[in-house]
């Protein structure tokens, strides 16, 4: 047994020193006033509040005094400012206000101070907004953009507040994508390979099998824990989600955040953030997490709404810059972490209005991604699931996570392909004679087969080394 050294004297005096410093510091610093305004105006979705002081992304608590004490309040969060008042935007219904209500800063939850300037709480700028639950407890669980359980499954267990805001992690700091990632799609794993890390965006229409293709990755794909954002969707899709589609097999490592189609727009900004926050919470703790973000599009109309309510200025088709600006600030947050101590793969679908490829949100999103892989309505009328167009697909990692030979494969798969679509109005027309064009000749004869390839039944997984070798058998011959 080591005998007790008790601590040096010069030691324990430096010690002191050093905290004594540190207050005295903290006491030198201009403390932040959170005094509390009154409620001036309300136009649609923005309350305008004079007399309160607080930075953006601060929670407040807006309450009519008249009614009495104990009665609940809105919650909001500060949006914006001009001059000395403050635009805020709710978290719920605004009925029961009335002009003068009292606007009350929410306290910021600091932890308990520490040795070093850089670890103060108090110099945190996160400690300022939202703090919710993240943690083991979420898994197998389905709650909402406020951390609220949505299962009746009683209270959350094992889970811990954190902050929603986060520092960015060091673009030289994260580890590239090396690792192929299973994600159980055949068509994906042969001929989009993804990566562990890699942010990709399903592109599609309404009504192609989406939703059904996020559920074929949630159970099938190979990662530690799944969590799901179902932002700005219907209401009745969310249940139908987790039991006809997520299963039984996929909900028991998977986390689903739900803020549907009715929620306010400021709740299904903080449903996409929530999402990523957990994503991130485990990542941290060196697990290879699966997010799925349904949908991309309907963030950016979150915050198009905001935007437009607090004075912003159009743009393109409607949305201000500062939607243009919100996406990359959410996208980045997935990603690889440090030292390979956990992975983010992500999925984000994005919503082509009317299967309009240059919608903007779709363009920005092809630009910040780091690939796409495109659903076509005429495949999905057809009867071919996934609906995959391979042609209009692409992955940007696969040559750093697949080898020679099954890029060389993909590659030969996509001119077939081509070089058929190219020439289908001659072959229905009955115009193509075999024989005069070899590389057309190959592709009609190894069309069926690699159509055959594409096609998967949603309760069928495939391998990513199965996906290869059907591949490469189906080249070579």
């Amino acid at each position: 047994m080591t005998p007790f050294r008790p601590m040096p004297a010069e030691t324990r005096a430096a010690l002191w020193s050093r905290y004594l410093t540190d207050l005295q510091d903290y006491a030198a610093l201009p403390q932040p006033l959170d005094a509390s305004g009154t409620l001036v105006r309300v136009t649609g979705l923005v309350l305008e509040a004079a007399g309160v002081r607080v930075p953006v992304g601060s929670v407040c608590e807006v309450r009519d005094v008249s009614v009495g004490p104990g009665q609940p309040g809105v919650m909001a969060e500060v949006v914006g400012f001009n001059g000395d008042r403050a635009f805020l935007m709710p978290n719920g219904e605004l009925q029961g206000l009335t002009s003068g209500a009292l606007v009350q800063p929410c306290p910021a939850p600091h932890a308990a101070p520490c040795f070093g300037k850089e670890n103060h709480p108090w110099r945190r700028s996160e400690d300022r907004g939202l703090h919710l639950p993240v943690g083991v407890g979420l898994l197998g669980r389905v709650v909402d953009a406020h951390g609220k359980p949505l299962d009746r499954m009683g209270p959350l267990q094992n889970v811990r507040t954190e902050p929603m805001v986060r520092r960015a992690i060091n673009a030289m700091d994260r580890d590239p994508v090396r690792t192929p990632l299973d994600t159980g799609v055949r068509a994906i794993n042969a001929l989009l390979t993804v990566g562990r890390g890699q942010r990709l965006g399903l592109f599609a229409g309404t009504g192609v099998g989406k939703s059904v293709l996020l559920g074929m990755m949630a159970r099938y794909t190979a990662a530690d824990v799944i969590v799901v954002g179902l932002i700005g969707e219907r209401g009745r899709e969310v249940k139908e989600f987790i039991e006809d589609i997520l299963e039984e097999e996929g909900r028991a490592r998977s986390v689903v955040v739900a803020a549907p189609a009715d929620a306010a727009p400021l709740v299904r900004m903080q449903g996409a953030n929530y999402a990523t926050a957990i994503a991130e919470h485990f990542r941290d703790q060196g697990r290879h997490v699966l997010l799925l973000m349904d949908s991309l599009t309907r963030y950016a109309m979150a915050q198009r709404e905001i935007a437009l309510a607090i004075g912003e200025p159009p743009a393109t088709k409607g949305y201000p810059p500062s939607c243009f600006a919100k996406l990359p600030q959410l996208v980045e947050r997935s990603g690889n972490g440090l030292n390979g101590q956990g992975s983010i793969t992500a999925f984000y679908t994005v919503l082509s209005e009317g299967d309009d490829p240059q919608d903007p949100i779709a363009d920005a999103a092809r630009g910040i991604l780091d690939g796409h892989v495109v659903l076509s309505r005429e495949l999905a009328e057809a009867g071919h699931f996934p609906a995959i167009d391979v042609e209009r697909s692409i992955s940007r990692v696969m040559g750093s996570v697949a080898g020679r030979e099954q890029v060389a494969a993909a590659r030969r798969a996509r001119q077939l392909l081509a070089r058929y679509n190219k020439a289908r109005d001659l072959i229905q027309l009955g115009a193509y004679v075999p024989g005069h064009d070899a590389e057309l000749d190959a592709a009609v004869r190894l069309y069926p087969p690699l159509s055959a390839l594409l096609q998967q039944d949603m309760h069928e997984p495939a391998a990513l080394d199965d996906s290869f070798a059907r591949l490469c058998a189906l080249v070579e011959s």
